[in-house]
């Protein structure tokens, strides 16, 4: 009965299937695993101890930016640069913007340093100058933003000034000197008044850290490959009973009369059949016939 398994067609069905399978489950354990490493991230920053409490440290042994790195105290030192505004971003669910300043270091390198943030649109008029001669700065450490980062403005088309991501990638084609592959955020107003109007950007937590929504999005996927891989399987069982059940009534002579049998028959009607009476009625009759009258027949 199940013969048609080894059909070309069903030998399709069967590798389809076979590989649909594995494929769903391993990317359902994929995310899965994901999930749980996000799950495990936060629970040691849970258990760590504040990142800005620890002893401020040379910005390059810091470098690169990681899990363990990100939200360190850092220090550089060096002397202000190029200046620029950050739109778009929110501080207590108001709307502002950031001030950010290069601060070119010995190295010849640049450090992007968020001295602030001040509410309303960027504008050069409200923000205060940055300390001149030499400074050194302690800022909690941060890694360079990307697309996904929250407040980012990647459509472009700012202001002269103005930038929407805190990158190196970006940073770098508007300064004609190299930029660190990573920024700092002053935890408090700068000394001396020069920053008192501004109030201090908290650093962020570590991306993929925390229990976000893309945590739970990773729990959601797994769901799905799941889902997907149990209907792959209840699909092709079906189609085998049916399959099946098919081949078992050819077996018992149990197959339905094709559609088109019968059907000139039924074009036709009951009422445009003739039988023998009818044929005679309308046959004309036969004079040599042993029953034909001729009394009856009609004088011309």
């Amino acid at each position: 009965m199940y013969r048609f398994l080894l059909t070309p067609r069903w030998w399709g069905i069967n590798l389809f299937v076979v590989l649909a399978i594995p494929f769903c489950v391993f990317m359902g354990t994929w995310q899965l695993g994901r999930f749980e490493d996000r799950v495990q991230s936060h629970e040691q920053a849970e258990k760590a101890p504040d990142p800005s409490t620890r002893a401020a440290k040379p910005l390059d042994e810091l470098l690169p930016v990681d899990k363990v790195t990100s939200g360190r105290p850092a220090t550089a030192t060096g002397t202000y640069a190029d200046q620029f505004l950050v739109p778009g971003r929110e501080l207590d669910d108001r709307k502002g913007f950031y001030v950010l300043n290069m601060l070119r270091t010995d190295s010849g390198k640049a450090l992007p340093v968020v001295r602030g943030w001040l509410p309303g649109s960027a504008t050069d008029a409200r923000v205060p100058a940055a300390p001149k001669g030499e400074v050194t700065v302690v800022g909690d450490l941060q890694a360079s933003e990307n697309t996904h980062s929250a407040g980012v403005n990647a459509r472009g088309g700012l202001p002269s000034g103005q930038v929407g991501m805190i990158s190196a990638a970006t940073l770098v084609n508007l300064v004609p000197y190299d930029v660190y592959d990573a920024w700092v955020t002053l935890p408090e107003a700068e000394a001396g008044g020069a920053g008192g109007a501004m109030k201090p950007v908290p650093a962020a937590a570590p991306e993929g850290s925390g229990l976000d929504l893309k945590a739970f999005q990773n729990l959601g996927y797994t769901g799905e490959w799941f889902v997907f891989a149990a209907f792959v399987l209840f699909m092709w069982f079906r189609l085998v009973r049916r399959e099946a059940e098919a081949a078992r009534d050819v077996a018992l002579g149990l197959v339905p009369e094709e559609p088109g049998a019968g059907s000139q028959d039924a074009q036709e009607g009951p009422g445009t059949r003739e039988g023998p009476e009818s044929a005679a009625k309308g046959a004309p009759e036969d004079p040599s016939a042993p029953d034909y009258d001729v009394a009856s027949t009609p004088v011309r």
